[in-house]
């Protein structure tokens, strides 16, 4: 050992002529040596310390080889003469010596140097002590030191480790916090071993390093001659402080651990409330025994993780349970549409095992016509599960029953209302006729939708909306406006709830540009885009669920228009029914409908007049031309009266009755649909190409 940060002894010129009493006292011996002659003069305490009597000693340095081993002269040797070589006005450092007795013993030396004034150097006085107490002392309260920093780190980890169980909810999480670099490596363990208890017996759930588990010990009965058995079994830690009584204990399991060149071994069961859920090992390469701070710091870390493994096993239990209870409220199935390309996808929330009512459904209707519709139940437990269920259910009714949009939103919230809940719904429901591209759009307080285009363009569809559904009962407002948006072949309608936009501290607006550039992005595929938008959900994690609907109207082999016209007709408005007229005439000419133009008109005039003799309200009509396998002209008149039309013979002189006979002779095909409160006849005809 070399001390270089001594300070300089202010000593007398003629020192040691007349030594310091108290250098005495203290047992330190003193030196003189003369560097021109060579001498070294040592008083009578410093023979002391070099256990040399005065007629042993000759004072010529040589003479002290004797007591200073080679290596250490050779040590001393070198920084004396660095120390004259690099101008150093003092040096020291400690070595050792051999007493008369063989022993060794500790020694410090600390010598000031005399230069001329040219600065050779021409003397070095000095002193010289026994230092093995010095440096005993100071080796047992370093040992101590480092034992504490041991002991501290050790406390840290175990802390450090606690605090990340208390985050972990999966048995999956609890393993990774117990491979992490920064966990239990920080205890010096080389390998680490793990199983949960299982109908009798003890399934390893982890191991590391990788790879590192014995062949046939994933799956173990308690009973076998294995140190986690054994620990199951006795519900007592297992200790192994050497190779040996490792061999000897497991002479089944050492055979195919050599290679790990383990020294000891803790083996902990995993107890919660008296009964043993599993037992874990850590494995030592470098260790021989364990004191007994380190095996209670082993028992802590053992009841932590005892405890976080049973609690995350309960959490994997109850989101199971909890998630099926949800899948069993959503569609099983999704109908195959024609014309359309559908995907939906679900994400449960990655925190919590509390279940969402998030839902997506797709409802076919008649006519080409489809409805798709999500939604958000206020809540994330099993009761916002059952309002969803029972929300789709209706919801799925009213639409089939041939209400409008804006009906079956009413409908839907006036049945939540009447549910006698304190939750509230957001909703959308969109009515799409895939014939045509017509969407119409209701929204019940949910975010709006999007649509991407050909070209992977997104945008935005602002739709005027009114109140969550079950709020707008409570609060007498039941208006509904529809929006109306056209969906051209090759376009995607994309509806989600809030979870697949909100982001923690971010805008509704931001996040929605944030999915709007995701799609833009996506793959072409909707299915591929759908799973897309879900990992990158599953990427950012969040507390709530996301559901996710995505139509593509198909370009080909799909029914497409050629032409749609609509004309309101009051009654008595005798100028709005000769528009009418005028309107279908010119338009069956214009789409190459010639050879039927009469038979349309006299049939929509027949079902206009119809609609207004026997009604008291207004008559929509709507004509429009589908393309498919065949070119069909389709006339569709609606009104508010829910009376269905009757087909009856007509008297003699009588002119009432005869409608309907002429509407089934003259088209192809016809029928009657329920919409909302009235009803709709429609009627196609079978027309050739383009004029």
């Amino acid at each position: 050992m070399v001390d270089r940060g001594v300070s300089a002894l202010s000593l007398p010129d003629d020192w040691p002529a007349h030594p310091d009493p108290i250098l005495a006292l203290n047992r330190m011996g003193s030196f003189d040596w003369d560097l021109d002659s060579g001498l070294f003069h040592m008083d009578a305490q410093a023979h002391e310390v070099f256990d040399l009597r005065p007629e042993e000693y000759d004072d010529h340095p040589e003479t002290l080889v004797i007591r200073v081993p080679r290596a250490e002269g050779h040590r001393l040797d070198t920084l004396v003469a660095q120390a004259l070589k690099d101008g150093s006005e003092n040096y020291g450092a400690y070595f050792r010596i051999r007493r008369r007795d063989g022993s060794l013993r500790w020694t410090h030396t600390q010598g000031y140097i005399r230069r001329d004034d040219t600065g050779r150097p021409r003397r070095i006085i000095g002193i010289i002590r026994d230092a093995t107490d010095e440096l005993d002392e100071f080796a047992a309260r370093r040992e101590q030191a480092d034992q504490d920093a041991a002991r501290r780190e050790q406390t840290n980890v175990v802390q450090l480790t606690t605090a990340a169980l208390a985050h972990a909810r999966t048995v999956q999480d609890v393993i990774d916090v117990l491979k992490d670099t920064h966990g239990l490596t920080h205890l010096g363990a080389t390998s680490l071993v793990m199983g949960l208890v299982e109908a009798g017996r003890i399934r390893l759930i982890a191991e590391g390093p990788e790879g590192s588990f014995v062949p046939g010990t994933l799956v173990t009965r308690i009973d076998e001659p294995y140190p986690m058995s054994e620990v199951v079994r006795t519900l007592t830690p297992r200790f192994i402080e050497s190779p040996e009584e490792f061999a000897e204990g497991y002479p089944i399991l050492w055979p195919h651990i050599t290679d790990l060149n383990i020294t000891a071994a803790a083996y902990l069961p995993l107890i919660v409330q008296a009964r043993p859920i599993g037992a874990m090992g850590l494995l030592y390469s470098d260790r021989s025994g364990f004191s007994t701070e380190e095996r209670n710091v082993l028992l802590a870390l053992g009841s932590s993780i005892a405890q976080s493994l049973q609690r995350a096993t309960f959490y994997e239990q109850e989101k199971d349970v909890a998630s099926g209870l949800q899948q069993a409220m959503l569609p099983r199935t999704i109908p195959s549409v024609r014309g359309a390309d559908i995907a939906v996808r679900y994400r449960s929330a990655s925190l919590g095992r509390d279940i969402g009512g998030d839902w997506y459904d797709l409802i076919p209707l008649p006519g080409g016509r489809v409805g798709a519709v999500i939604g958000d139940v206020q809540g994330h437990d099993t009761h916002a599960a059952a309002v969803m269920g029972q929300l789709r259910i209706v919801l799925r009714a009213y639409a089939a029953e041939g209400h409008t949009p804006a009906t079956v939103m009413a409908r839907a919230s006036v049945f939540l209302h009447e549910l006698d809940t304190d939750r509230f719904a957001t909703c959308l429901y969109a009515e799409a006729d895939l014939s045509t591209g017509v969407v119409q759009v209701v929204r019940a307080g949910h975010i709006d939708p999007l649509i991407r285009g050909t070209d992977g363009s997104c945008r935005r569809v602002s739709v005027e909306g009114g109140l969550p559904l079950g709020l707008s009962a409570e609060f007498g407002s039941l208006e509904y406006p529809v929006g109306t948006l056209e969906l051209d072949p090759g376009h995607t309608l994309v509806l989600c709830t809030d979870g697949l936009v909100e982001q923690p501290g971010a805008d509704l607006d931001d996040g929605m540009k944030t999915l709007m550039a995701l799609i833009k992005g996506g793959p072409d595929d909707v299915r591929d885009l759908a799973d897309r938008l879900i990992d990158v959900a599953e990427e950012r994690g969040g507390d709530d669920d996301v559901a996710l609907l995505l139509l593509r109207r198909r370009g080909l082999d799909a029914p497409r228009s050629g032409g749609r016209l609509q004309q309101h007709v009051a009654p008595g408005d005798a100028e709005g029914l000769t528009h009418a007229r005028h309107m279908i005439r010119a338009a069956v000419r214009a789409w190459g409908a010639r050879d039927r133009a009469d038979e349309v008109e006299l049939v929509a005039d027949e079902l206009i007049t119809n609609a207004l003799m026997h009604t008291e309200g207004s008559a929509i009509v709507t004509l429009r031309v589908l393309t498919g396998t065949d070119r069909r002209l389709r006339v569709e008149v609606e009104d508010s009266s829910s009376a269905l039309p009757r087909r009856r013979e007509a008297g003699e002189s009588g002119v009432s009755g005869r409608g309907l006979l002429l509407v089934d002779l003259l088209t192809d095909v016809w029928g009657v649909e329920a919409r909302g409160g009235g009803k709709c006849v429609w009627c196609e005809f079978l027309v050739g190409g383009p004029g």
